[in-house]
């Protein structure tokens, strides 16, 4: 599973994996460029046209002699180095310009989508067995106080939990009060972006097969 089942949620992880495959290929497309170009500015010989007299540098007024003397000298120093050299640099450079930015993004965004995706699997199998859904709602239970007490407040309409508080919520889940287990377990899934499970199927009880 690598979406949330709710919309909310779903939309936001669509539109963070959008913006990373974008980011991903602008910055390709970036150091294509920059290749590109490198390799035409660097190209040696005197007919590349970067310093001849005839190019638009060498045509600027009053600078114009300079910026053609300091090209000349460039084309020269690129001439005086090996080719093979010279094409292994720009290729170092351009993945470097395209891996720093594109490596920092990724060094954020991916643990943090695989690590929803491990949880949302692992909470989907629990929530298909009795001791599963006991695990989720204890899990639940270890949230932060104010999260607990937001999960209480949410269950206000379920019956025999109006009047529900973090204590008598861990209360329950010691006794294994099955309306407790049942609305903590949820109340995870429902914190990762899953559909509340059905919970297992009570004993003696055949379980549906879904149809062929």
């Amino acid at each position: 599973m690598w979406y949330a089942q709710n919309p909310g949620r779903r939309t936001r992880q669509l539109a963070g994996d959008a913006a990373v495959l974008l980011w991903t290929a602008a910055w390709t497309a970036a150091a294509v460029v920059a290749y590109r170009l490198a390799v035409l500015l660097t190209r040696p010989g005197p007919d590349s046209g970067v310093a001849s007299s005839g190019s638009p540098a060498a045509r600027l007024p009053l600078v114009g002699d300079d910026v053609g003397a300091a090209l000349r000298s460039v084309v020269g120093v690129v001439d005086d180095i090996d080719p093979v050299t010279m094409r292994a640099g720009l290729v170092v450079s351009a993945v470097a310009l395209l891996l720093v930015p594109v490596g920092l993004v990724l060094a954020r965004w991916l643990p943090r989508r695989l690590r929803w995706v491990r949880q949302a699997a692992a909470a989907r199998d629990l929530a298909e067995s009795d001791d599963g859904r006991e695990l989720l709602a204890l899990r639940s239970l270890l949230r932060p106080l104010d999260e607990v007490a937001a999960t209480a407040a949410a269950l206000a309409d379920t019956p025999g939990l109006a009047d529900a508080t973090p204590g008598s919520l861990a209360e329950g889940w010691r006794s294994a009060d099955p309306r407790v287990l049942d609305a903590l377990a949820d109340a995870e899934l429902e914190r990762l972006g899953l559909a509340p499970g059905p919970g297992p199927a009570p004993a003696g009880l055949p379980v549906a097969e879904p149809a062929a």
